[in-house]
């Protein structure tokens, strides 16, 4: 104990420790909260990057659906329209 006490009587050490600990875990912006915040950010870069996958696979549907024929395959595939004389059956698998 009598070793560290010459640098507990240190008014720089004392202070520069004491922000120190300020900084690290008691100011808002604490080490706690900035690790947090970069997780966060990284979940949030995740899903922007699904939702572009996302935005680019609905514009290739949309381009596709200018024509009429293409209209027709689309809703008789994707949401199982029918025409009046027709019976449409859905099989899913497992």
């Amino acid at each position: 104990m009598k070793k560290y006490l010459p640098y507990l009587k240190n008014k720089f050490i004392l202070a520069s420790t004491l922000f120190l600990v300020f900084v690290l875990f008691l100011d808002e912006n604490d080490i706690f909260s900035v690790i947090s915040q970069k997780y966060k950010l990284r979940d949030l870069k995740e899903k922007k990057a699904m939702m572009l996958d996302d935005l680019h696979v609905t514009t290739s549907i949309l381009d596709k659906l200018k024509y009429d024929s293409e209209i027709e395959k689309y809703a008789r595939e994707k949401k199982f329209f029918k025409k009046d004389d027709e019976d449409v059956f859905v099989i899913f698998e497992e």
